[in-house]
């Protein structure tokens, strides 16, 4: 457990990781390409660190040198190991590597941690199945272990997902699709949550010389084609910077955080948005965002959230300083992630004395005087850094399990003792 100290007069400067997405997906498309790609500033985590192990397994032949990895993909070609991909609980690879395994031939099984074997994937083996493929969950309950039986590729056809609960579907699909005998279309009818994170799949794609097609509901990929080698430089995470603008908010102060492109792709720059609405100023500049925190805007708020779900955590920590009701809605698909997040953030706000509580979609803030408390992470990293954050602006804040943040950022305790 660790106990955070408050901040007063707050101005510092620090430096975001590497992307966790962005990384995850240029992994993975590189370890399908045909050659040697480079892959700088990576985000080097315990999430990112199962699934190189995991593409090692798979035949990518995958080097780690100073703030930097070398992937010798296997031209789509994956080999079969002959034991369990063990995932622990990284939802993304579980997702992502269902489709990969059906490049290979035989029998894959994919597992993880006892959280992991609670996170759905049943709709993406129901649309693979339409691909030709066969797979299955062990207790055939839509959820890990799955067992895929590989015929070396997939065949082309059209897919459809009604009100897809998982961007990551979608997302693992399109990164297969190039691989498969014949052209993949993947339809979307109904509601469709954290799009960003399809377009960012499909401009790392790009980057290694593949396009995908997205035309009214509906994405489409050429095939058979091979991804290209290239040098993938990966940005700044805007979910991990979330964390230092909320101390800065809180705090009334200042902080910059470098290493971030303003003109970023990734969905999560919108929570600069939100903090723009509560009363914060927020600059930009080349290669750095710094937010200048004062969360003046009182009154009820609504927000939609659907499309960037990892900032519930960031915008419900900020939301219980402040004067007012704050909604937060179109979030029920976190309940399937590293925590239910509703039910923790709900639980951990009354913990502190904030008025909070749960809706099917999302939870309602009525903001007060919160006051310290022994915060329960449930081992999820986003539940410890933003009520980390809350402790640097009043006494008492002690966060235990504080190592779940190595799953996205292990630096982040050394990180946020510098803003002192």
């Amino acid at each position: 457990m660790i106990t955070i100290q408050p901040l007063h007069n707050l101005d510092a400067t620090v430096r975001a990781p590497g992307s966790k997405s962005l990384t995850q997906r240029a992994l993975v498309i590189a370890s399908l390409a045909a050659g040697t790609s480079t892959i700088t500033h990576p985000l080097i985590a315990d999430d990112t660190r199962c699934l190189i192990e995991a593409l090692r397994l798979l035949g990518a032949h995958i080097d780690e040198d100073e703030n930097s990895l070398r992937v010798t993909g296997t031209a789509g070609r994956i080999q079969n190991p002959g034991t369990r991909l063990l995932l622990d609980n990284n939802g993304t690879a579980l997702r992502f590597l269902v489709s990969v395994a059906t490049l290979g031939v035989g029998r894959y099984i994919i597992d993880g941690s006892d959280r992991l074997r609670e996170r759905p994937v049943k709709p993406l083996l129901d649309a693979l199945a339409v691909l030709g493929v066969e797979s299955r969950t062990v207790e055939n309950c839509g959820c890990p272990p799955v067992v895929i039986q590989g015929r070396g590729r997939l065949e082309g056809g059209t897919v459809t997902f009604r009100n897809s609960e998982s961007s990551q579907y979608i997302s693992s699909l399109l990164i297969a699709a190039p691989c498969a005998a014949g052209p993949i279309e993947i339809r979307v009818e109904g509601d469709m949550v954290s799009k960003p994170y399809i377009d960012m799949t499909m401009d790392v794609m790009k980057r290694f010389g593949v396009e995908a097609a997205a035309h009214e509901g509906a994405y489409r990929v050429n095939a058979p084609q091979h991804y290209l080698p290239c040098e993938f430089a990966v940005e700044g995470d805007i979910s991990s910077a979330s964390y230092f603008f909320l101390a800065a908010a809180l705090c009334r102060g200042k902080v910059r955080v470098e290493n971030l492109n303003a003109g970023t792709i990734q969905g999560d720059r919108r929570v600069l948005d939100i903090f723009q609405r509560l009363g914060c100023r927020v600059s930009k500049g080349d290669g750095w965002i710094e937010v200048n925190g004062d969360v003046t805007s009182a009154g009820d708020f609504l927000f939609d959230m659907a499309d960037i779900p990892d900032m519930v955590p960031t915008v419900a920590v900020l939301s219980a300083f402040r004067r007012g009701r704050t909604v937060i809605s179109k979030v029920p698909h976190l309940r399937v992630k590293e925590s239910d997040r509703i039910a923790a953030l709900v639980t951990e706000l009354n913990r502190i004395g904030v008025s909070a509580d749960e809706r099917t979609d999302g939870l309602v803030i009525e903001g007060g005087s919160p006051h310290g408390a022994v915060i329960e992470t449930y081992g999820d990293h986003r539940i410890a850094m933003s009520f980390a954050a809350a402790g640097l602006a009043m006494e008492g804040i002690s966060i235990k399990d504080e190592e779940c943040v190595r799953k996205s950022f292990p630096d982040f305790w050394k990180t946020l003792g510098e803003l002192s």
